[in-house]
């Protein structure tokens, strides 16, 4: 058993990290981290962290590759400083898109950046609602791969009319993840037929496979980047006759013209997590967070004590 328990964070959410200290009971660990004016980022570890279990909270979202960057040299300056085990807890894993080669001389991604991490120093990753599973494998270190299901569903029992509603996956690629939500709220479950139009990302929602005349559709998805494939997913449940739209996603990356897109789409609400920082700019009566904050707390804590995560699954 670890003597130490050391938690620090760099600047990609420092609010979610500050919410997960007061959760666990933990401070947040002191550093000096900035950029000289060459650009160069710089990190200095302000405590002694000998022979801890540190963990550091950074999700790698805008701007990715600062972000990321911070992170790696976070974990070599508290490798450097004689941490016992480095723990990263990264809500949003950058890159998990490029994690397939699809095309021709494309790179994958998401595999580098797991070897990026490994070989700066960490010695367990922390993540949720990785866009595929497969993500784990590409680490060389144990993964623990949190979902914020069990946080959805409790807020869903609590907030929406669940007697005449239907989980929808815009995709069949997120089928799985919205069968497990479906299941978890004992609801169907229905799919939209979409079709890649060209290779810059646009997708035309053909057809909804399932019953959702009448009823409430939840569309569950990962990420949310510029959404158009989830707002043309409401527009055609519209269509074949649902009679109000909510959506859940985990991720927010809201990049782009996505806020006006769910704005001005057929969606009441936009349930995210904050795993994602939002920003003000990105503000909307229409978008609601909810925080991970308790989860990632109850297995930093539990992973200090050696303790099984399945709590958490449940």
């Amino acid at each position: 058993m670890f003597k130490k328990l050391k938690l620090f964070t760099g600047r990609a959410n420092e609010e979610l990290a500050k919410e997960v200290s007061r959760y666990a009971g933990i401070p947040l660990g002191e550093l000096d981290l900035f950029k000289f004016h060459n650009d160069n980022s710089f990190v200095k570890i302000r405590e002694n962290v000998r022979g801890a279990n540190v963990f550091i909270l950074q999700p790698t979202c805008r701007p990715v590759n600062d972000n990321l960057m911070e992170l790696l040299i976070m974990i070599d300056a508290l490798k450097r400083a004689s941490a016992a085990r480095i723990n990263c807890v990264i809500p949003y894993y950058g890159y998990a898109r490029s994690d397939k080669k699809d095309q021709p001389r494309v790179p994958i991604t998401a595999k580098l950046v797991a070897d990026l991490i490994t070989v700066a120093g960490a010695d367990r990753i922390v993540t949720m609602d990785l866009h595929s599973d497969q993500i784990q494998g590409f680490f060389d270190i144990p993964v623990d791969h949190l979902t914020s299901q069990l946080t959805f569903a409790q807020y869903f029992r609590e907030n929406i009319d669940l007697s005449e509603a239907v989980v929808v996956s815009p995709d069949a690629g997120g089928a799985h993840r919205a069968r497990s939500l479906a299941e978890r709220l004992k609801l169907g479950l229905a799919i939209g037929d979409k079709r890649r139009l060209d290779n810059t990302g646009s997708a035309e929602i053909l057809n909804i496979i399932g019953d959702v005349k009448g009823k409430t559709a939840i569309m569950f998805d990962d990420i949310l980047d510029t959404g158009g494939s989830l707002t043309d997913a409401a527009r055609t449940l519209k269509k074949f006759g649902a009679s109000r739209i909510v959506a859940a996603c985990v991720h927010g990356v809201l990049s782009k013209d996505a806020v006006d897109k769910i704005n001005n789409s057929p969606i009441e609400k936009l349930f995210i997590t904050n795993s994602i920082p939002l920003p003000e700019e990105k503000k909307s009566e229409k978008i609601v967070q909810i925080s991970i904050a308790e989860m990632l707390a109850v297995a930093i804590k539990k992973i200090h004590a050696e303790e099984s995560l399945s709590i958490l699954f449940r």
